[in-house]
């Protein structure tokens, strides 16, 4: 289906007859071939069809980047009955990710990059070398737990060779700028912040910005930093 900003939203490998979101849920520029394609995980608390994740996944197939979007499988159950529960162990999350790749890779052709909100984007930066990705996008990067500023994930960052995007506001509870500066990170990794922001990307109301020129800004940066070349395969 097309929605009314001329983007191309369809869904994978929905079960014939069924009215639920598929295994993925794509966005594509309408008039075009992408210039770029966008694996884009959710967070810990919000799923792939959240206003989040649609308002950037529409935003950026609008700027020419296809985006699919997939569920880890903790959130997926919720679609069955199964309720709110806590997010999959660390190794079933990156186990996941390893094989939505690896299915998406052999059906996508031109640069390949992935990326998430929050825990999403975490995930995937743990394995962006390893799977080889063109680039990382991460929305809302969580360098620490809320409130636990003497607990850094952030030691991966510093090493990674993968060309990384971050959009970070600038009051984040998981990682303000002032906290960030202070992170030794790789020479790859591009920090792009957002005035008076917080996790979601939302600034304050006395900044005189809105969350919807936020996520334009945003959108703007990821479509910019993946028109890069793909790695040879």
């Amino acid at each position: 289906m097309v929605n009314g900003q001329g983007v191309c939203i369809d869904l994978g490998q929905c079960p014939q007859g069924a009215n639920e979101i598929g295994q993925w849920l794509w966005n594509r520029p309408l008039d075009s071939p992408p210039r770029a394609s966008l694996i884009l995980a959710h967070g810990a608390g919000a799923p792939m069809d959240s206003a989040f994740m649609a308002s950037m996944a529409e935003r950026l197939a609008a700027r020419g980047i296809a985006v699919v979007r997939f569920e880890f499988p903790y959130m997926a159950a919720r679609r069955h009955g199964a309720g709110r529960r806590p997010p999959d162990p660390q190794v079933r999350l990156l186990d996941c990710w390893r094989e939505t790749y690896g299915l998406l890779r052999e059906r996508i052709s031109g640069p390949l990059a992935i990326g998430g909100k929050s825990m999403g984007g975490r995930m995937a930066s743990l394995l962006a070398d390893e799977l080889e990705a063109d680039a990382l996008v991460c929305l809302g990067y969580p360098f620490h737990p809320a409130g636990k500023m003497d607990s850094p994930r952030t030691a991966h960052l510093a090493e990674t060779a993968t060309p990384t995007l971050i959009v970070q506001g600038e009051r984040d509870a998981m990682g303000n700028r002032a906290t960030v500066m202070g992170y030794p990170l790789s020479a790859a990794i591009c920090l792009y912040w957002l005035a008076a922001a917080d996790h979601d990307l939302k600034p304050l109301k006395a900044s005189g910005m809105t969350h919807e020129r936020h996520l334009d800004a945003a959108a703007d940066a990821v479509a910019g930093f993946l028109q890069l070349p793909g790695r040879d395969r």
